[in-house]
């Protein structure tokens, strides 16, 4: 319950992108995209990476990592990395937490709290075209300046991530 009055009240970037998941606390939360809207308002100043993956997708777990490392290296430059689980919303308890416990122990993310998904990703893209995984660089505007879809690598994801964070 305190996470989701943390999401609520639009301090949500501060918890769920700084420290990793813990005991008590749960990695997944329920969003809308209102949500995930304040989310994203609560993050400028920051650069965001807003990953919508899913538990099904292979290239999505491939670089989810990466992500995790890069955010790591990044954090105290003022990067971080906002997940979104495009996974069913029945999945939460069943499916997604004890997967993420099991192979991304550090992770928090967001999940869909409804059955439309484009919905979700809408707030940030309203042409999405459904390939996953897709990501959004966010610049501390709150500007989406590029969108990195499919399966990246580190190297590709540090390349567009690096020119954002400046000399901080």
């Amino acid at each position: 319950m305190q996470f989701l009055r943390i999401l609520l009240s639009g301090a949500l970037l501060t918890l769920l992108l700084t420290a990793p998941a813990t005991a008590g606390e749960p990695a997944v939360s329920p969003a809308t995209p209102a949500q995930l809207r304040a989310a994203l308002d609560a993050g400028r100043g920051r650069v965001l990476l807003v990953n919508f993956w899913a538990t099904w997708c292979r290239p999505c777990l491939k670089e989810l990592p990466d992500l995790l490392a890069l955010e790591q290296k990044y954090a105290s430059r003022g990067f971080a990395l906002l997940a979104v689980s495009l996974d069913e919303p029945a999945d939460r308890e069943p499916l997604v937490e004890p997967f993420l416990a099991k192979w991304f122990p550090s992770l928090r993310t967001l999940i869909r709290s409804s059955p439309d998904m484009d919905a979700m990703v809408s707030v940030v893209d309203p042409a999405w075209n459904e390939v996953l995984p897709t990501s959004y660089l966010v610049d501390r505007t709150g500007r989406v300046v590029a969108q990195l879809q499919g399966g990246k690598s580190a190297a590709e994801f540090e390349a567009a991530i690096l020119p954002l964070l400046g000399t901080r």
